[in-house]
């Protein structure tokens, strides 16, 4: 049982614990994320008593750190405008993936879907100020909150009606809302820091978003001289996009590139093995607001294959618009959304979780820039290190990836500072990470619901940064596989707390 400090910032994220963390006591429970039963349980959190502060120094600050950011949260009155958390609240895939036997899945699916209509009710309590581009961003995704349910039962047809008015909530929103989305300075940056226990200086930050850019499109220029010399990335890139596999060829190019990234690892002494499965197929619908994502064991269940989530095209798209969305899982893209998702991305972040890590708190609590930036520092890793070095695809690949990365900390830095619109994002997603029609208006509509989208970018330039430090400090004992497992036998800590990993 974790002490009263934990136990109250798990029960403040709920579905995170529940499924990345693997506390399956939480099957079946919803949050109230009403305003009165936000403020019930911010007050359930810390700061701690003297006699309540951890032994361990870095799992008191790791705790402290989820303590604070959860009250920035409130501050930044995220529940009031945005839907996504109310979404993982209600979400029902989370019992999709095969952690526990069939019956006992389907019995807390039956007890959280009985749950809807309150929840629904206490989230349209909150949801009063939602802006037009986030509620257009995510219809799709409460939509797809109701697949499956098919009116059959009585709690099916309550819950029903209940989903019905909030879709109806957030259409209204997305036809009548603000169009302005921004968040504002201040409490971007109290949400990007104190989740990370550090000061952010958004103008500096602003500054390293367009010096990495230059250094990844340095890198992309000369990834296409050496696949095809002479021809410019502006003309190059979208030939390789339109490379794909079709809508079911991508799960099968996923497969083929996990088992060959997992061999390159483990041959290179990068991580020990992870073992465990990792099973590739199409997101929920709910599910589908990003074009790919991973859902691991978490390392309080039992050991059980982890999901592969790939978003296929809208059916309602024309040809057009699937052939572009599909750019995204390309001979040229796909594998290094592969490596940044599965191996050493996040599925083996997740392994190490599980074999590294000790204690409830960092085995529980991620910092998202670390778990971000981890995966994408994983795929310039692979490239730095030789894989598929016959094959510059694989290079393009990774720095496209990773220019849609810093793409994104900017147009989070710029849409919630007011700087920018989501025209303007999407015009730098087209023209800075060469997405095309759709896949650029999605990326820039994330960043209106997603305020701290730029910790993909943020993540990775400290875990750099902190690698050098290692290599100089360490010298001749210095390995790529020592300071990796140093790091995450931390879990997923926050950025400001990643040094300890040096003194371990």
């Amino acid at each position: 049982m974790p002490d009263r400090r934990l136990k109250a910032v798990w029960d403040v994220n709920v579905p995170v614990i529940r499924e990345l963390a693997g506390v399956h006591e939480y099957d079946g429970v919803v949050m109230d994320l009403s305003p009165g039963g936000r403020k019930a349980a911010l007050e359930r959190l810390g700061p701690a008593s003297p006699g309540e502060r951890l032994a361990d120094r870095h799992d008191e600050s790791h705790l402290s750190a989820a303590e604070r950011a959860a009250h920035a949260e409130a501050e930044a009155g995220i529940l009031q405008w945005n839907p996504l958390p109310h979404i993982q609240n209600l979400d029902l895939s989370c019992y999709d993936r095969e952690y526990a036997p069939e019956p006992q899945r389907r019995r807390a699916r039956e007890a959280h879907l009985a749950q809807w209509p309150g929840a629904v009710d206490a989230s349209l309590e909150s949801l009063r100020a939602v802006p037009a581009p986030v509620a257009g961003a995510l219809v799709r995704a409460v939509r797809g909150l109701a697949e499956g349910i098919n009116g059959t039962t009585d709690v099916e047809v309550a819950a029903l009606e209940a989903h019905g008015r909030l879709l109806g909530r957030i259409q209204d929103a997305a036809a009548s809302g603000n169009p302005d989305a921004s968040l504002g300075a201040t409490a971007l940056a109290r949400l990007l820091g104190h989740a990370e226990s550090m000061p952010v200086d958004l103008g500096r930050l602003e500054e390293r978003a367009d010096q990495e850019r230059d250094r990844l499109r340095t890198r992309l220029n000369e990834a296409c001289e050496r696949l095809s010399p002479g021809v410019t990335p502006s003309r190059l890139v979208p030939a390789l996009l339109r490379d794909h596999p079709g809508e079911e060829g991508i799960y099968a190019a996923a497969r083929e590139t996990i088992d060959e990234a997992t061999a390159f690892v483990i041959d290179n002494d990068l991580l020990p093995p992870t073992g465990g499965a990792c099973e590739v197929g199409p997101a929920p619908p709910s599910r589908r607001w990003a074009a790919a994502m991973m859902y691991w064991t978490g390392p309080f269940e039992d050991d059980a294959p982890a999901r592969y989530y790939v978003s296929p095209p809208d059916e309602s798209w024309d040809e057009k618009a699937k052939h572009e969305w599909l750019a995204v899982f390309s001979a040229t893209m796909g594998p290094a959304i592969t490596v940044h998702e599965v191996t050493p991305g996040h599925f083996a972040h997740g392994r190490m979780l599980r074999q590294l890590v000790r204690g409830d708190v960092r085995r529980s609590l991620f910092s998202e820039a670390f778990v971000e930036g981890w995966a994408h520092y994983a795929g310039e890793l692979m490239v730095d290190q030789g894989f598929r070095a016959g094959d510059p695809r694989f290079a393009i690949g990774v720095y496209l990836d990773a220019l849609v990365g810093v793409t994104g900390l900017a147009s989070a830095l710029g849409i919630h500072q007011g700087t920018m619109t989501v025209d303007d994002a999407t015009a730098r997603f087209e023209a800075d990470a060469f997405l095309l029609g759709p896949a650029a208006r999605s990326e820039a509509t994330r960043a209106t619901y997603d305020p701290t989208y730029g910790r993909y970018t943020w993540g990775k330039l400290e875990i750099m940064s902190l690698r050098d430090e290692a290599l100089a400090a360490w010298g001749t004992k210095f390995s790529l596989r020592r300071f990796h497992e140093a790091l995450l036998a931390l879990g997923a800590p926050p950025l400001g707390t990643m040094g300890d990993a040096l003194v371990a």
